[in-house]
């Protein structure tokens, strides 16, 4: 290696995870190097924000609603039933539907504006942890740190290593999606007017259709059983939205920016999220099937508690204790597995018939789901959570 540089606290992944620990930590003062494996601006599905990410991005110090759309609320619809349901999703606070490569690309450069040292097309390639210290080498040198932060999304670097990913079957098990331009006509307005996203139950899982600034409309299909045998994904995407008499109206007329990109084995569990001298955040502490919209939100309220707790434990000399992270155990579970419960009933037919669609005959249901939809997952007052989270706690033996 050419050379050694120290610091308080290494980050490995330049995703919102990453980002938001690199900019909180070097607000308190910290020496933090931020080390993104690629190069933004780069694509990535999860354009759909919760309201309650809002105070994060604030301590951030950023203005997300430059060049996004506000997002009101969100749609489920079952065409074949007929029926549709929308959910409010305010909560006091304000969500966004964003360009994931333009806001990440804020997140990251908001990192180096704050006093963390940024790294682009510097991928981790060995960990070594002693009982001091942290050695992280690179193609472009080697790092040592007091500190580990594993922000590598579903690469999930640590838990890889440790062996520690658990996969969870029961939810979508792949994505197929693209971008579509050129969106006009009255349903494209409306659409855009409203900032909503939109839910299509199908049988084979859901589609999204999320909007996007400049015309676009984001379009996704998450199937929960395999790809079936002999059929491209180009021609399974199509199929099913092109069975949607609502998406043929929506996209008649637009263009297809890309050939349809998959994602496949969506959903999992990192049975080791911290230990001495690191802790994983954002999808490599866990990632889940995307119908909520829970990934970005669960990044980012995950890393400012990460951040806080590492700042704790360097200003007290304690950051090697492994049980560092032990006090926010429950804040973790219960965010984890309020969406996890929330995303495996949502695949249980009765619950979208007899609850989503039902909402409105009970506005204390309808307002109760609407602040878990939002994000509101630590208030300790929604009934809805209490139900479902009984007897659910699939973490409990978990870090």
């Amino acid at each position: 290696m050419t050379h050694q540089r120290e610091y308080d606290v290494i980050i490995a992944g330049g995703g919102p995870a990453g980002s938001t620990a690199a900019t909180l930590l070097a607000q308190y003062g910290h020496r933090v190097l931020l080390l993104e494996k690629g190069r933004h601006p780069r694509f990535h599905i999860g354009e759909s924000m919760l309201p309650y990410s809002e105070p994060v991005i604030q301590r951030l110090g950023l203005d997300w609603s430059e060049g996004n759309v506000f997002k009101s609320g969100a749609v489920f619809i079952d065409e074949a039933l007929g029926k549709r349901m929308f959910f409010q999703l305010s909560g006091g606070r304000r969500a966004y539907q964003v360009d994931r490569s333009e806001f990440d690309r804020k997140l990251f450069e908001n990192a180096a504006k704050h006093g963390a040292e940024t790294r682009q097309n510097c991928a981790v390639e060995k960990v070594d942890f002693s009982a001091d210290q942290v050695v992280v080498d690179t193609r472009n040198g080697r790092f040592l740190g007091r500190y580990l932060v594993d922000a590598t999304g579903r690469n999930a670097m640590l838990g890889r290593r440790q062996r520690a990913l658990e996969k969870v079957k029961t939810l979508g098990n792949f994505a197929l999606y693209s971008h579509y331009a050129s969106v006009e006509g009255q349903l494209a307005d409306q659409l855009f007017e409203t900032g909503n996203i939109w839910i299509l139950m199908v049988d084979v899982g859901w589609l999204w259709v999320i909007p996007l600034a400049g015309k676009r409309v984001s379009i996704g299909l998450v199937v929960r059983g395999r790809k079936p045998e002999g059929v491209t994904t180009e021609n399974l995407f199509h199929h099913y939205v092109g069975q949607s008499a609502l998406l043929n109206q929506l996209l008649e007329g637009a263009d297809q920016c890309w050939p349809v990109k998959s994602e496949a084995n969506f959903s999992f569990l990192n049975r080791a999220r911290y230990g001495p001298r690191f802790i994983s955040v954002g999808d490599a502490a866990g990632f889940l099937d995307p119908v909520f919209s829970s990934g970005v939100f669960l990044a980012l309220t995950g890393a400012a508690r990460a951040a806080d707790r590492i700042h704790q434990g360097l200003v007290e000399g304690k950051e090697g204790d492994p049980r560092l992270h032990q006090p926010d155990d429950h804040a973790h579970k219960l965010g984890f597995n309020t969406m996890y419960t929330f995303v495996e009933r949502f695949y249980q037919s009765r619950l979208i018939k007899n609850v989503f669609f039902e909402a409105h005959r009970d506005a204390h249901i309808k307002q109760a789901i609407s602040e878990l939809l939002a994000g509101n997952l630590w208030s300790g007052n929604n009934p809805w959570q209490a139900t479902l989270l009984k007897g659910r706690f699939r973490l409990d033996e978990a870090q």
